[in-house]
């Protein structure tokens, strides 16, 4: 009995995957093997890289949180303290906005807490 092969769906499943490859440099956009390395790779660094996104906002939000408040003589950890005392509910990037594009509002925020 013959091999029965699918040349179908395989070069459907290449032609999907080539898609993905377009704009790579090289041998990596138009050599089956090649881009299929680097497709893998690129779809694993953009997994880990959709979680580290989300670190590396909220390490901004804090440096710009410290920077408002130390403005008003009060430092992060301060700051942040009488926020989840007084019952505040705004969360990191909305205290962030604040301090970067509308520092009146902000200083609201911080008398407030004072």
């Amino acid at each position: 009995m013959p091999r029965s092969v699918n040349s179908v769906a395989s070069r459907a499943k290449r032609k999907r995957f080539m898609e993905l490859a377009k704009g790579f440099f090289g041998r990596k956009k138009n050599v089956w093997t090649v881009a299929k390395n680097a497709i893998e790779k690129g779809l694993v660094y953009a997994y880990r890289d959709r979680k580290a996104k989300k670190r590396d906002f909220r390490t901004l939000w804090i440096a710009r949180i410290n920077a408002g408040a130390r403005t008003h003589g009060m430092s992060y950890s301060q700051f942040m303290g009488k926020v989840k005392k007084s019952g505040i509910d705004l969360n990191r990037k909305v205290l962030a906005d604040l301090a970067m594009n509308h520092p009146s509002a902000f200083e609201a925020v911080v008398k407030k807490l004072k």
